[in-house]
């Protein structure tokens, strides 16, 4: 009897170890997969650990209505940490995935993401990096269709919250076929009232980043 409730006793702690790494793992595609949370920085400022807004506005029709969104998503490469926002956000090498582009449109989301950065070569997402210049000043060196161009852009620094705007003309990195398909499948939607179609090429950018 004693060596029958060893047994069981192995036998139960061995089920519990077993339900209880479970709870650890996901099982998908029939492989078993462990989820690691992303380090965090440890400096007292630091991008990755800021809340980062990336919005655009890119225009249409003669009128030139402006159609907003976001980026969901950005990825610091290197730099993005300091003792002051400014330092933080100075020399800051950064990746946007395209596919975390979001208009509250999930249509125009899919043409914006297919039949215009679709259309450019290695544009799966942008990359750059920001530079500060002076107090109010800054220039970001963004890369698209497999150029690299540089934009000015002015900021503000207010408690722990940075804030930049800027205008970028996508011509200067050779997507004007990719602006023309973009138009193109959009033709309608981009028709104002003097009946003629237009996608803009400027695009107007607003970022913020609070610490």
């Amino acid at each position: 009897m004693k060596k029958i409730s060893i047994i069981s006793f192995l036998i139960i702690a061995t089920a519990f170890n077993f339900s209880a790494c479970k709870s650890e793992t996901k099982q998908e595609g029939g492989k078993k997969t462990i989820e690691v949370a992303t380090p965090k920085s440890t400096a007292p400022f630091a991008v990755m650990n800021a809340t980062n807004d990336i919005k655009f506005i890119a225009y249409k029709t003669t009128e030139k209505i402006g159609v907003g969104g976001w980026f969901k998503k950005i990825e610091v490469l290197s730099g993005g940490e300091g003792t002051s926002v400014k330092e933080a956000i100075n020399n800051t090498a950064f990746s946007i995935p395209i596919s975390g582009l979001y208009t509250k449109d999930t249509s125009r989301d899919y043409k914006i993401q297919k039949f215009f950065f679709g259309m450019m070569e290695n544009t799966a997402s942008l990359s750059g990096k920001l530079t500060i210049t002076d107090d109010t000043t800054g220039i970001a060196e963004i890369k698209m269709n497999g150029i690299t161009k540089e934009v000015p852009f002015t900021y503000t620094i207010v408690d722990k919250t940075f804030s930049m705007t800027s205008t970028m003309d996508v011509t200067n990195w050779k997507a004007t076929q990719a602006l023309a398909s973009l138009n193109k499948v959009c033709e309608l939607l981009h028709t104002g009232a003097d009946g003629v179609s237009k996608t803009w090429s400027e695009v107007s950018l607003n970022i913020t980043s609070t610490f």
